[in-house]
């Protein structure tokens, strides 16, 4: 059923996909519950998905809809489907709604750490699986290229399994389960590969990549700046939470080098 073309593409989804897990060595170095640690953390995981969402998903969802339907509605068309994405998180949240402040405990809303770590992980997953899809793709058709673009998602994927990691870990206490939640992020990228292989192949096109991106993209837009900017900023250290959130949108170009 697979040929080598295949089995190499899904090895090499799989070697970016699982490489998230290296983001959760973090957790290993980190015993008590400090404050600032998570809102580096939180905020760190913002910034690591406004970039992947500027640098990486939206213009390539633009590159690819540019190409099925002409540059006018291209990217006319990527807006679109990232406003999409948006209204499609936004409509989700409705379903878990956020905790409203107890003026007697004065506990804040924002601070169920379990719910922005869950949150964080499905957003991974949504990126994951059509990258993984696209990863599949170029390895199955050209594997010298394969190699290089599972690489680079290899690196970017390290601070994407942080940004899960730490959240879960901070409101667990659960090194394991930090570990398992990172690890069901990560697995998406081979199952989109796994899945593009038996299923999509005949489907898969680049309106159909693009769409998918640019409807990621917009869900974590939406996570980013409704979930995880404001629970880092609910702790009170308002300027560490900006220099963690532009450190996560800086170190992610990074990555491209390789």
């Amino acid at each position: 059923m697979f040929d080598s073309k295949a089995t190499l593409a899904l090895l090499l989804s799989l070697f970016a996909g699982l490489s998230t897990l290296l983001g959760t060595l973090i957790v290993f170095f980190i015993k008590d519950k400090n404050e600032k640690i998570i809102t580096f953390a939180l905020a760190f995981a913002a910034g690591v998905m406004i970039s992947i969402s500027f640098t990486d998903l939206l213009p390539g969802a633009q590159a690819s809809l540019v190409v099925g339907f002409g540059k006018t509605w291209g990217v006319i068309s990527s807006v679109l489907f990232l406003i999409m994405g948006i209204l499609t998180a936004a409509a989700i949240d409705l379903f878990v709604p956020h905790r409203e402040f107890d003026p007697e405990t004065e506990e804040k809303p924002h601070h169920d750490l379990f719910r922005v770590g869950f949150v964080s992980m499905l957003a991974m997953a949504l990126h994951n699986f059509p990258e993984g899809i696209a990863t599949f793709m170029a390895g199955y058709n050209d594997l010298s290229l394969g190699i290089s673009i599972s690489l680079a998602i290899a690196l970017h994927n390290i601070p994407e399994g942080i940004s899960v990691a730490m959240p879960i870990y901070y409101a667990t206490g659960s090194k394991k389960k930090a570990i398992l939640f990172t690890f069901w992020s990560g697995i998406a990228e081979p199952l989109g590969a796994l899945l593009a292989f038996l299923v999509l192949r005949p489907y898969i096109n680049d309106v159909v990549l693009g769409a998918s991106f640019a409807l990621v993209a917009g869900i974590m837009l939406y996570i980013s700046f409704e979930e995880l900017l404001p629970s880092s900023r609910s702790y009170g250290h308002q300027r560490l939470a900006l220099v963690a959130t532009f450190v996560g949108i800086c170190i992610m170009p990074l990555s491209h080098i390789f």
